[in-house]
């Protein structure tokens, strides 16, 4: 997705005889759109699609079904007042949907014990606390707090935490990718992209090769929201090389380069990655609007074609009372929603933020579900009044 890699020993053109250690290897196309958009080719030891055995392990724990309880309006929910526990992939539960993207929220204790796969959609996670590294066939991720995490849709892989952590995880249902006014016309991202090829962490093998992690043949594959536990016949991880376009990564929210003004911008100018029905953008402190008069603070803004998701992450967000590090706002097409009282007159002759947050536009209404309202400050649509 972001730019083409080539890990161990791979053959001089692929789908043609290659052997190692006296042995043929098996060519691995992954490929996305089905062959007209991005891939890679891994090279195994042995076949990866010998599968032993199959098990229908019914719907993914943490999903429930996205519906209004109650009147529209604008919410506020208080992810810290989840319970901790179980695994990033497991321990996750569903917030708010529509057809193009899910957000889940996780406090997990615990590693994967198995390798897991989501063939509904690209995954982009949020480290909004903790750290560790993902697994996968192409080699190890490492992550940190405050980090992007991006594992391609249908990769098997398993995330191994040094502590407790507190992810949010995006599910994008169709496939993520830098914004196309980011890249040249070669491909290349641009010089006036606010990121470089640098910033994005790709997978490395440890000494010794993939093979070395000692990954386990259960692999649980979401699909349709439902779970099947399949045991492989061969190791997954018996890689040799691989090259290609599709590769998970960790981005630091803290690499994004933001763009300021003489008055304010809009929010999307802190876009950061896109898909087919919705955009990620990254807040970061960053020196504020200067111009004579400038109010840096956001106005009143109805959108009547998106829905707002706001992440806050740390520092003081200048618009809004009330929220702080672990809150998610969700702000629905069809009323306006803007900065509290006395926000909006203080931020005049601020020249910096400090605010650490990431924002999700959709273009299809977002729809809670009953792991959002059981954490639900329900009294923050009336709180500009109040």
């Amino acid at each position: 997705m972001i730019h083409r890699l080539t890990r161990g020993l791979i053959p001089k053109k692929p789908h043609t005889v290659f052997e190692v250690d006296g042995s043929l290897t098996f060519e691995h196309c992954i490929t996305r759109a089905g062959f007209e958009s991005v891939y890679t080719i891994a090279w195994h030891r042995k076949p990866p699609h010998w599968v032993a055995s199959e098990k229908d392990l019914g719907l993914h724990p943490g999903w429930a079904e996205a519906v209004w309880d109650g009147p529209l309006r604008r919410c506020h929910y208080l992810t810290t007042g989840l319970t901790a526990g179980g695994t990033p992939f497991l321990g996750r539960k569903l917030m708010v949907a529509n057809s193009d993207l899910g957000l889940w929220m996780a406090r997990p204790t615990e590693s994967e014990p198995t390798l897991v796969a989501n063939a509904d959609g690209d995954e982009l996670t949020f480290v909004h606390a903790g750290s560790g590294r993902v697994e996968c066939p192409l080699g190890v991720v490492p992550f940190k707090v405050h980090d992007y995490v991006y594992v391609p849709q249908g990769l098997p892989h398993r995330w191994i935490l040094d502590g407790p952590a507190h992810l949010m995880m995006m599910e994008a249902r169709s496939p993520l990718r830098v914004p196309k006014q980011y890249r040249c016309t070669e491909g290349q991202l641009s010089m006036y992209a606010p990121f470089t090829h640098h910033d994005f962490v790709a997978p490395r093998w440890p000494d010794g090769g993939p093979e070395s992690l000692d990954a386990p043949r259960r692999l649980l594959v979401q699909s349709g929201g439902r779970l099947t536990a399949f045991e492989f016949a061969n190791d997954p991880f018996d890689v040799i090389g691989w090259d290609g376009q599709m590769w998970p990564f960790a981005f630091p929210i803290l690499a994004f380069q933001p763009k300021t003004s003489s008055i304010h911008l809009p929010p999307t100018i802190h876009t950061t990655f896109a898909g087919e029905g919705y955009v990620v953008c990254s807040f970061v402190p960053r020196v504020v609007d200067f111009g004579e008069g400038a109010i840096p603070c956001p106005y009143p803004h109805s959108s009547p074609d998106c829905d707002e998701v706001l992440f806050y992450v740390e520092g003081n967000f200048t618009s809004r009372k009330g929220v702080g590090p672990g809150s998610i706002s969700l702000h629905p097409r069809g009323l306006p929603h803007g900065p509290h009282p006395g926000t909006y007159e203080a931020s005049i002759g601020t020249t910096r933020t400090d605010e650490l947050a990431v924002m999700v536009d959709t273009f299809k209404p977002l729809v809670p579900t009953k792991h959002a309202g059981a954490i639900e400050d329900r009294d923050y649509n009336t709180g500009w009044v109040r």
